[in-house]
């Protein structure tokens, strides 16, 4: 088997994002995104290329309902205090 090799890409697709409802009634949006990608040889039954992609989770809090919002521990007020 080869050296694993680094390949450019292109993401040529939208910005897709999953919208996730719980039964708690919190709504999260997740999207995938691709860091990089690597050849890393060809299948030996089939000379198909192998890859692997690494990718990083992405998820974002996009409602939350009031009931689930606690005040942190040791803080008073806001955010900033």
């Amino acid at each position: 088997m080869s050296a694993p090799e680094l390949v450019d890409f292109a993401d040529e697709g939208a910005d897709h994002w999953v919208t996730l409802k719980l039964k708690d009634g919190t709504v999260l949006k997740v999207k995938m995104e691709i860091a990089g990608v690597m050849r890393m040889g060809n299948d030996p039954n089939t000379g198909i290329p192998i890859y692997a992609v690494q990718t990083t989770n992405v998820v974002r809090l996009a409602q939350v309902p009031q009931g689930l919002v606690k005040q942190p521990q040791g803080k008073q007020g806001g955010m900033y205090h």
